[in-house]
């Protein structure tokens, strides 16, 4: 091609050097170095004057170092009289730059923080750039960060052909999103290969806050107070049964995946707690019935007009309110129980009320009086309790990946798994954008297989990050079968080799295309359709 110059820079030369081979082409000379303070220098070394520039920079473990290097080079053709730049970027949430650098925030995570992928957007705009090409980026909406043209390519299209071309018995597959956020990209794949999709989503449960919440909650804090009157409760009112014996109300029951359905509103197995709790107690005692919370629920088959007809006391409108909600699709859903990332059996201890009882058993005394007597303690009545003294505002954004991630690593933090979607005896296609740290990914692939039966899963994303030691951690999950990546980002030769379910898609042939195209002026539309068959 002639008037076009492709410079590479220090991130990913492998993946330059492919697209110069398509194009018919060599990547221009430029010197990359660095002074002994660690400056960025750069000097371009043949003539950009009038010409069609593109500078390839892909994300790196040293992303900082990658950003100012591509600033430096967009300067410098800048001052070399280039006809137009286009930068491309091919990693996780951003830059053609093959990708825009993962480590760059779409929209504020906290009151004081920074959007930091619309300060990057500027300064690549300041520098010089005319153009971006991206490649998937984390969240499309950062297009609108650039005063300057943006086309995001996508990998769908590369992947889907593999899919059909690589996977046995592909046609009777289910795509599954391993979170909330990721439901639109795996919606769309499944809509281009015609193929039935699912969702795993996790909970995190708030039985971890359960000690300071237990020890700092008025809740206890009144416990035994000489001048609370029994007779006075929370509304000002006179409470009938406090005639100076203890008071026993009921705990609500927890409620197990496996239980059977309610029939008439009750348990067939079900056993009342007693809480012992003093007269001179809480007014929230007096205030609160324990069991009108409402437990955790799942959603479950309605039971079969057989159960209804044997249970005494049923009336006809009972039976066609139950008729009602009867529906097959119920039955696609699937609940299990996450302990440090991992899956585990249902009557497997918790951590969470492990800590929680040892935090009751050793509380002092106070004002003298003997500590409270808790015979039993069940987890719904005490999370009422703590929900109530101490509101805490701890949730996972479906978008924060980190949030996620970082409750898996926590030993003493549980989670509660859903599957909603059928993937049992099928092939599971577990699709997100990128793959970097490997937590969600081990436990959403442990949940279709273990609580799913799902035959065979293959993980599949555009960017392969692979933090820490995620790509070993998944080549030795027993539930995953293959890891399938795209070469936005580049991968260690070492670590290639010591992984035997790594696939790599090339992307050479997207990326050269959008250059010819973008060179001549023609339209790129057709790089988003999908291959015939």
């Amino acid at each position: 091609m002639r008037r076009v110059k492709v410079f590479s820079g220090s991130s990913h030369p492998l993946l330059v050097n492919a697209i110069c081979e398509r194009l018919g082409t060599s990547p221009a000379e430029c010197d990359l170095w660095k002074f002994s303070n660690g400056e960025i220098s750069v000097n371009i070394n043949t003539s950009v004057r009038n010409q069609d520039v593109f500078i390839v920079q892909s994300g790196s473990a040293k992303i900082n170092d990658s950003v100012m290097e591509m600033l430096v080079m967009i300067s410098a053709c800048k001052g070399g009289s280039a006809k137009s730049i286009t930068g491309g970027s091919v990693v996780a949430r951003g830059m053609s730059l093959t990708d825009w650098p993962s480590c760059y925030a779409s929209k504020k995570k906290s009151h004081r923080g920074a959007i930091t992928a619309r300060l990057l957007a500027n300064l690549l705009s300041i520098a010089g750039i005319h153009h971006v090409i991206t490649v998937d980026l984390h969240a499309p909406p950062t297009q609108g960060f650039f005063g300057k043209p943006v086309d995001n390519l996508h990998a769908e299209p590369i992947i889907a052909r593999w899919i059909k071309a690589n996977v046995v018995g592909w046609k009777d597959a289910v795509v599954v999103s391993k979170n909330s956020g990721g439901t639109k990209r795996v919606t769309s794949l499944a809509d281009a290969l015609k193929l039935n999709f699912a969702l795993v989503t996790t909970d995190r449960l708030r039985m971890n806050n359960m000690q300071g919440s237990i020890e700092g909650s008025s809740f206890f804090d009144r416990y035994g107070e000489p001048g609370l009157s029994a007779r006075t409760s929370y509304d000002g009112g006179n409470d009938s049964s406090s005639n100076g014996h203890m008071v026993e109300p009921r705990a609500p029951h927890r409620q197990s995946p496996r239980i059977p359905p309610q029939i008439n509103g009750t348990h067939p197995t079900s056993h009342p707690r007693n809480i012992n709790i003093p007269i001179g107690s809480s007014p929230l005692v007096h205030s609160t019935r324990l069991e009108s919370a409402s437990p955790p629920t799942t959603r479950r088959p309605a039971p079969r007009e057989t159960e209804i007809n044997r249970s005494a006391g049923t009336t006809s409108s009972q039976e066609e309110h139950i008729d009602e909600y009867t529906d097959e699709r119920a039955r696609e859903v699937i609940t299990g129980r996450l302990i440090h990332g991992h899956i585990v059996d249902d009557d497997a201890p918790s951590p969470s009320l492990s800590a929680m009882s040892g935090s009751i058993s050793g509380m002092q005394p106070r004002d003298g009086l003997t500590s409270p007597m808790i015979e039993e303690t069940d987890p719904l009545a005490m999370s009422s309790v703590s929900t109530m003294s101490r509101r805490t505002t701890d949730h996972i954004d479906p978008g924060n990946v980190s949030d996620e991630e970082e409750g898996f690593k926590d030993p003493e933090l549980e989670h509660t798994v859903t599957l909603v979607g059928n993937v049992q005896d099928r092939v599971v296609l577990i699709i997100d954008d990128m793959i970097d740290q490997c937590g969600s990914w081990i436990a959403a692939a442990e949940t279709v297989v273990k609580r799913g039966d799902a035959k065979k899963v293959y993980c599949i994303a555009t960017h392969g990050l692979f933090g820490d030691d995620s790509l070993e951690q998944m080549e030795a999950c027993e539930c995953i079968d293959h890891i399938v990546v795209t070469n936005t980002y580049p991968i260690a030769q070492h670590r290639l080799q010591r992984c035997k379910k790594l696939v790599i898609l090339d992307m050479s042939h997207l990326l050269s295309e959008a250059i010819r195209r973008n060179h001549y002026g023609e339209s790129i539309s057709a790089l988003f359709q999908h291959y015939s068959d």
